[in-house]
């Protein structure tokens, strides 16, 4: 699978152990930055090109890594077909995926640690959306209606 990853200053030693992990389960890893540790960078400067790559298709996965995940997720979710989750039990980061078809994972790293962050990313990584259940599509739709802005706040 070729997972898009990004992380600013907060996610940037984190990152590299993800990284390292999808790799060694043989995932194609693609790096959005952070490259360098600059304390000054701004999460959407990362968050942004892994969103965007999730919804090219370029990747069939994102994960973003920023000091609380919250600055990543609200990024990740201004683009159309991107369904970002910020999960910090690994429940939430498999049922993301198996019931919302949640494609991009936010962690905070001043959150979460390396153990568990790890758990989580293999937990989305190795969950699938369960289609044969017609309430998750059914869900999926409305999300993206509201998406579309095709439904009033009624």
């Amino acid at each position: 699978m070729k997972v898009a990853i990004g992380a600013d200053h907060g996610g940037y030693e984190l990152k590299s152990d993800i990284a390292k992990l999808l790799e060694s389960l043989g995932h194609e890893v693609i790096d959005q930055g952070a490259h360098k540790f600059d304390p000054e960078d701004d999460f959407p400067d990362f968050a942004a090109p892994v969103a965007a790559s999730v919804q090219a298709g370029k990747s069939e996965r994102g994960i973003i890594i920023c000091g609380s995940g919250v600055g990543a997720t609200i990024t990740a979710n201004k683009f159309p077909g991107v369904r970002a989750g910020l999960c910090h039990d690994t429940y939430s980061a498999g049922q993301g995926v198996q019931h919302d078809d949640m494609n991009v994972l936010c962690l905070g790293a001043r959150v979460v640690g390396v153990a568990l962050a790890v758990d989580l990313v293999k937990s989305f990584i190795n969950a699938r959306l369960e289609s044969n259940e017609p309430r998750f599509q059914r869900r999926l739709d409305k999300v993206t209606a509201i998406e579309k802005n095709q439904i009033s706040n009624q």
